[in-house]
């Protein structure tokens, strides 16, 4: 599996460490709270709720620089909104690397 980076985040900074700390602050801020709101959407059945909280997640797993994740996320969403949740294995995978990235930086 793909592992997040920094790379993106450090594109468009443009090397300032200060905007790089905030956009870092804010993923981190959001990212357990849509997280667990997937969860519990999800577990409800609520399927369009929780295509809606992977639209959100996608955009930090791209910012995050997990590319091939991102297009896993795209197809998932899209998934959801039919009734179909066959790729919901492959994204609670993404959605742990991203936590346990978020860990470490």
């Amino acid at each position: 599996m793909e592992q997040p980076n920094m790379s993106y985040i450090q594109s468009m900074s443009g090397g300032d460490k200060v905007f790089e700390q905030k956009l870092i602050g804010v993923i981190k801020r959001e990212f357990p709270e849509e997280k667990e709101v997937f969860y519990a959407n999800l577990k409800a059945g609520n399927y369009l709720k929780t295509a809606d909280n992977v639209h959100k997640l996608k955009h930090k797993i791209l910012i995050l620089g997990l590319e091939k994740s991102y297009h896993t996320a795209v197809s998932f969403e899209d998934d959801l909104r039919e009734g179909k949740t066959h790729l919901s294995a492959d994204f609670e995978a993404i959605l742990i690397t991203l936590t346990d990235y978020l860990k470490t930086i």
